[in-house]
């Protein structure tokens, strides 16, 4: 056994740092201490003034000094603060499909990506397992994150200690307190989970925090505790009027203390707040677990060693108390018998449990080593065998080298054959090549003054097209929108409401007129705003009684007016705003909209409309219109809107005049939309229609008295309910649309028409100009 390998367990605590070496006894059942070490810290990790990292350092550097670590494994431990545990019960399936489903549970247990974490998993003890399928499978999930992890082990590394196991506190602690206290599990009984052993709750008290287990040998449940054995130093301070230093004497001698009972009262508050976080927590397991019997606390750490602490837990919790009195399946009395372990055995628990989880004596296994560490170890290992094998290629190329000497000889630049060598042939190649690179050179410096000289042509041609640009396009908006034929042919102006009611009005009123430059319109072109602009286009298309209408974008049939809709294709009332107008009904019903105030929001679109790219303006429209007449319900609101204001924008053509330097001439030019660089127009927000303005009502009579004294006249008023009501309602509807505009100036717009670009808008200047 002298040569045999064992495993050092190293507990890096807030206080001191433990460890202890041990290896498997001759029966197999049980464990061997061979060497232990205990440093403490000259302060508290926790203490303000103490430099954590430092201190470690300082103590790994002393362990190391003192101990051998050759040929024995390495297992570390990390405070269960630090990770989280999740017990998750699966459902009867195959055993096959476990991992599977555990990796889907990590992403759903795990707040943070599996990338940034370290993870591992277990079935734990009692499961059953039926034709191929698992039963009554509890799988226990821990992880930490990746940054945690290396700042916890950094000590270590540093010293080039390499690490086989790194394992959470609490897991460690249900190793061995499963392995020296619950024998049962090893017996091999069925786990009954109707029926459950009974369980024992194990506190382990810390410096700055405490662990709760309860296991029955079958389940774990851990829960950190805030609370710790600084925590009573800290209450002796404040009561007391202690430093530190003197307060933590003093509670670690209690017995010898002036007044113990003084002591006792300063530390009642702890005592307070340690009971009703061990009550909390039983009481949160036994909600959860209601099967379970818990019995007697079992308590670990050297805080468990506070004069009446035992006796106030076991009367406040009204269960057994008990504090461990020796690990029972741990020989080796060398080691046990040393008075510096005897007075602190009571926190080697942890590197107990490290010590059979690393001679493969644990319940549970799982370890938090990061996998670059273990392929960096397995590349480390394998060195040595690569050396060689390089020393093996060198040998056989040195020799393949030597023998083909003479041929390597025949090629050399200075040997000649025929009367000359290689060596004034590559001369006769560089003047070649010198001859060659004066042409390029001088063919770069004249392409790159013609370059200059047609930059120098746009520029000139670029400026007087830039200034009317802003006017191109109010031309353009102002020609897009509609022209009622009532108006235009009347021979007289129509202003009144009897003569043409403000809802026959075929009128767009606009009210402003706003623009906002972006440097990418991706950004503009939302999810939302494509929805909104590709629900326009579907009500642009045609109707024709005889024929299915097709929507533009998808394919799809869509219903008609007067014919039923195609299976699957849902209808709407004539007068029915589509979802995405519901949506957009209110300023606050969709945030991704900009509101009517010219202000743009970005976001990601989506795949069926490329939409707009690069740098560019959104042009915001605001007005409204009254045409929401029930004589044609199918072309008020929002459709109006679209048959008139959009499609003309989408469709139409503009006249503009064009300048032709060569005669000195202006002609008119009719030009698309999109070859403005005016695309995708979109209600973004709209509001009713609904009735929100009142006119005088042209069928207004006034009240009559109800009659004339004396005359025998009955001059009672019969007019209509509505004809006395002296204002009537007109519905409005109000609109907010916006385009993206490229600006191309006409030279470039003309140059469009002889050879097109990939994309209209693709090129041309977008930043110049100003909003007028």
């Amino acid at each position: 056994m002298a040569n045999e390998r064992g495993v050092w367990g190293i507990d890096i605590g807030q206080c001191a740092l433990k460890a202890m070496r041990c290896v498997v006894d001759d029966s197999g059942k049980g464990l061997v201490a061979k060497a232990f070490d205990y440093i403490e810290y000259p302060k508290i990790l926790s203490q303000p003034d103490a430099e954590p990292e430092l201190l470690i350092r300082e103590a790994v550097t002393q362990f190391l000094s003192r101990n051998s670590l050759r040929g024995d494994k390495v297992a570390l431990s990390v405070s269960g603060q630090s990770g989280l545990a999740r017990f998750i019960k699966l459902p009867p399936v195959e055993a096959k499909k476990i991992p599977d489903i555990v990796k889907y549970e990590a992403r759903q247990q795990i707040p943070f990506a599996l990338e940034e974490v370290v993870w591992d998993y277990q079935q734990m003890p009692g499961a059953s397992e039926e034709d191929g399928f698992a039963l009554e499978t509890e799988v226990g999930l821990f992880a930490m994150k990746r940054d945690q992890v290396f700042r916890a082990i950094k000590p270590l590394v540093d010293a080039e200690v390499e690490l086989d196991v790194i394992q959470l506190t609490p897991i460690c602690i249900y190793n061995a307190m499963a392995f020296d206290l619950l024998s049962q599990v090893e017996a091999g009984r069925d786990y009954d989970p109707d029926q459950p052993p009974e369980s024992i709750v194990i506190l382990a008290m810390g410096t700055e925090t405490s662990d709760l287990v309860i296991t029955n040998g079958y389940r774990v449940w851990q829960r950190s505790i805030p609370l710790g054995g600084s925590h009573f130093t800290k209450a002796l301070t404040k009561e007391l009027k202690l430093t530190f230093a003197k307060a933590e004497h003093l509670k670690r001698h209690a017995n010898e203390a002036e007044d113990p009972k003084a002591l006792f009262q300063a530390m009642r508050s702890v005592f307070g707040d340690l009971v009703t976080e061990i009550q909390r927590s039983l009481g949160y397991f036994q909600n959860i677990d209601r099967t379970a019997r818990v019995g007697r606390l079992v308590m670990l750490g050297n805080a468990a060693k506070l004069p009446g602490l035992k006796q106030y837990l076991t009367s406040r919790l009204e269960r057994d108390v008990v504090v461990l009195d020796a690990y029972h399946r741990l020989s080796g009395a060398p080691v046990l018998s040393t008075p510096a372990f005897a007075d602190n055995y009571l926190s080697f628990a942890v590197c107990y449990g490290l010590a059979l989880q690393g001679l493969g004596k644990g319940k549970l296994s799982t370890n938090l080593v990061p996998r670059e560490l273990i392929t960096q170890r397995m590349i480390r290992m394998k060195k040595p065998w690569v050396a060689a094998i390089a020393g093996v290629l060198m040998l056989g190329l040195a020799s393949h080298f030597f023998f083909r000497w003479d041929a390597w000889h025949a090629v050399h630049p200075a040997t000649e054959v025929r009367g000359t060598s290689w060596t004034n042939i590559f001369s006769q190649v560089d003047k070649l090549q010198q001859v060659s690179q004066g042409h390029v050179s001088t063919d770069t410096q004249q392409a790159t003054q013609l370059a200059q000289l047609n930059d120098l042509g746009e520029g000139a041609v670029g400026t007087v097209d830039g200034r009317l640009l802003w006017l191109e396009l109010f031309r353009a908006i102002n020609h897009s929108l509609p022209v009622d034929e009532k108006e235009k042919n009347a021979s007289a102006p129509l202003l009144n409401q009897t003569d043409w009611p403000l809802q026959q009005r075929k009128r767009l009123y606009i009210h402003h007129v706003e623009s906002e430059y972006f440097a990418d319109l991706a950004t503009w072109f939302t999810p939302a705003v494509k929805t909104k602009y590709v629900e326009g286009l579907r009500t642009q298309v045609p109707k024709p009684a005889d024929a299915a209408v097709v929507d533009p974008v998808t394919g799809a049939p869509l219903a008609t007016e007067g014919a039923p809709a195609p299976a699957g294709v849902a209808t709407a009332p004539p007068d029915a705003l589509t979802p995405a107008e519901s949506a957009a009904a209110s300023p606050a019903a969709d945030p991704t909209l900009p509101p009517g105030n010219g202000t743009m929001t970005g976001g990601a679109q989506g795949p069926d409309v490329a939409g707009p790219k690069g740098p560019g303006w959104v042009i915001e429209i605001g007005g409204y219109h009254f045409y929401n007449s029930a004589e044609d319900m199918s072309n008020w609101g929002a459709q109006f809107v679209r048959n008139t204001l959009l499609k003309e924008l989408e469709n139409g053509e503009v006249e503009l005049p064009v300048h032709d330097p060569q005669t000195g001439e202006t002609r008119m030019e009719s030009f698309k939309y999109k070859e403005l660089g005016i695309e995708y127009p979109t209600i973004v927000m709209q509001e009713g229609p609904k009735t929100a303005y009142n006119v005088p009502n042209p069928d207004y009579q006034p009240p009559k008295d109800e009659g004339l004294t004396g005359t025998g006249v009955d001059t009672k008023d019969s007019a209509s309910e509505d004809a006395k009501r002296y204002l009537q309602g007109v519905k409005v509807y109000q609109f907010w649309v916006q385009f993206s505009w490229t600006q191309i100036p006409v030279t470039q717009r003309l140059k469009n028409r002889i050879s097109p670009p990939a994309a209209v808008g693709a090129v041309g200047d977008t930043t110049g100009g100003t909003m007028p």
